[in-house]
């Protein structure tokens, strides 16, 4: 599901591999599948995914968020995104700017409103297209 099994077994005494403190061997998007590999292993009521995939290639990323989407149909999840693909199908999106909810809905509610994210939306949509996308300044997602 995490997508880690294979990495961990190339370690070297695999699941037994001692990673250092805070997993310094490892790199980002390793320590993420590990975090999502432990949240399916834990099955919790509630689930907070604070930019969890935001390190992983895009093809690494479309699968975890296929096998997160099915483990979170039956639970209270809360996702923190600024990559907007990966909340296209929440129940209910949260825009927070400057501290304040400015628009609440679904994906597709929030496009027809045109507001900010739908400008979000635009800006992301050209940044795929140019391949030099900065979200650094946008509002965050809830």
């Amino acid at each position: 599901m995490a997508e880690i099994h294979d990495r961990v077994l190339s370690l070297p005494q695999g699941y037994d591999t001692v990673v250092g403190e805070r997993g310094l061997k490892l790199s980002g998007g390793e320590k993420q599948r590990i975090a999502i590999a432990r949240t399916v292993l834990k099955q919790p009521r509630f689930i907070l995914l604070d930019e969890a995939t935001s390190a992983l290639d895009t093809a690494t990323e479309r699968s975890i968020q296929k096998c997160l989407y099915q483990m979170c149909e039956t639970r209270t999840t809360l996702v923190v995104a600024h990559r907007l693909s990966t909340i296209v199908n929440a129940n209910k999106i949260l825009v927070v700017s400057q501290g304040r909810i400015t628009e609440s809905g679904t994906h597709s509610q929030l496009l027809e409103q045109k507001g900010c994210y739908y400008g979000m939306w635009q800006a992301q949509s050209e940044d795929l297209n140019n391949l030099d996308g900065n979200a650094q300044n946008e509002p965050s997602l809830l």
